[in-house]
């Protein structure tokens, strides 16, 4: 039986993911795990896939624009707080803040992200030209 998790929202990022954003580890069970993501105004992530896991995103703050495709469909869907949206294991993502502000996302990975990541996410051609802070 998992004990139970309780953890505030780090001021500070424990990560940044393969994609460039700043990644806040929240909590995890054996079917899932939370994480905060947040991208700089004006940012925008590499583009990539994941081989094993899926993700739900929920947009928290900002606004914003996701690339996704799955090879035989391909959209673009706005971001801005309130919207919540998919992304199925294997589809290709890129995401990018248009706002004044960051770009901040609660999201589910299932199953949790793999303690050993080499090779989880593949970067792929981007859908915009990738600009990160730094």
């Amino acid at each position: 039986m998992p004990g139970f998790a309780t953890r505030p929202l780090p001021a500070e990022p424990d990560a940044i993911a393969p994609d460039g954003s700043e990644v806040r580890v929240l909590a995890a069970l054996g079917g899932g795990s939370a994480a905060h993501f947040r991208l700089a105004p004006g940012a925008v992530s590499r583009a990539g896939r994941h081989r094993t896991v899926e993700e739900i995103w929920y947009v928290v703050a900002g606004e914003g624009e996701m690339w996704r495709s799955d090879g035989e469909r391909e959209e673009i869907a706005a971001l801005a707080p309130g919207i919540c949206l998919t992304i199925p294991q294997g589809t290709a993502f890129q995401f990018r803040a248009t706002g004044d502000a960051p770009l901040a996302a609660f999201a589910v990975t299932m199953p949790p992200w793999p303690a050993e990541a080499e090779g989880e996410w593949t970067e792929v051609p981007p859908r915009w030209p990738v600009r990160l802070p730094g």
